[in-house]
């Protein structure tokens, strides 16, 4: 996955560096730079390709609500989070037609900016993976909230500790390209249940999914340990 660029539009610079502080946390995540205002805002987008906007509403030239058009407009592919004190509905509704990904209300709760943070990055690096799309993927993408999705040690439902410690070590120890139903039969399980732990280590950049092709043409999907 490559490091996520985000940029913090926050006029108090003493929130901004909070915000900046919390995000360190995320070692996918580099922050380029931080906005006073609308304009330099606009500017950070234009000469920096930012994946992640943290947006605050009252900035002194302009409402950062009235900025998500001109976003959306000009840096359409920039996924924002507002981070702010504004409760009006008129502002919520603005964010959720302009596809904000998270609204936060100051003063930011710790945890849950972690979760929003936490959440962006995994839905990043679904994107950013070449993980087949399937029901499943395709749920994590538009679902409620990917960490719903979390089971038990911090793992997604259906994804066990003891047996994604077992597809790894399949991986490593044979060094070489790997299909579901090889590594199914190394751990003793179905092809589907491999199949579902390889995608797992391919969408945290734990493994590499390629396609091959065979003697007759037929493609298949083979693992790599990274």
């Amino acid at each position: 996955m490559h490091e996520i660029k985000a940029v913090i539009a926050e006029d108090d610079f003493r929130v901004a560096d909070i915000h900046e502080k919390f995000l360190k946390k995320f070692k996918e995540i580099d922050v380029v730079g931080k906005a006073l205002n609308g304009n330099e805002t606009l500017k950070l987008l234009k000469e920096n390709a930012i994946d992640l906007l943290l947006l605050d509403v009252y900035m002194p030239d302009m409402l950062g609500s009235d900025l998500l058009s001109m976003i959306r407009e000009r840096f359409p592919k920039v996924s924002i989070i507002m981070i702010t004190a504004a409760t009006d509905k008129i502002f919520i509704e603005k964010a959720l037609s302009y596809g904000v990904e998270s609204y936060l209300i100051k003063p930011v709760n710790r945890e849950r900016f972690d979760e929003v943070i936490l959440e962006y990055i995994k839905k990043y690096s679904l994107l950013s993976s070449e993980q087949e799309v399937n029901q499943q993927y395709v749920d994590l993408l538009f679902g409620k909230n990917v960490i719903e999705n979390v089971g038990k040690g911090g793992f997604p439902k259906g994804i066990d500790e003891i047996t994604l410690g077992k597809v790894k070590k399949v991986l490593l120890n044979k060094n070489q390209g790997l299909s579901a139903e090889e590594v199914g039969k190394e751990i003793g399980a179905s092809r589907i249940t491999a199949r579902r732990y390889l995608e797992y280590l391919s969408s945290n950049n734990e493994a590499k999914a390629e396609v091959v092709y065979g003697i007759v043409g037929r493609p298949e999907r083979k693992y790599y340990p990274m």
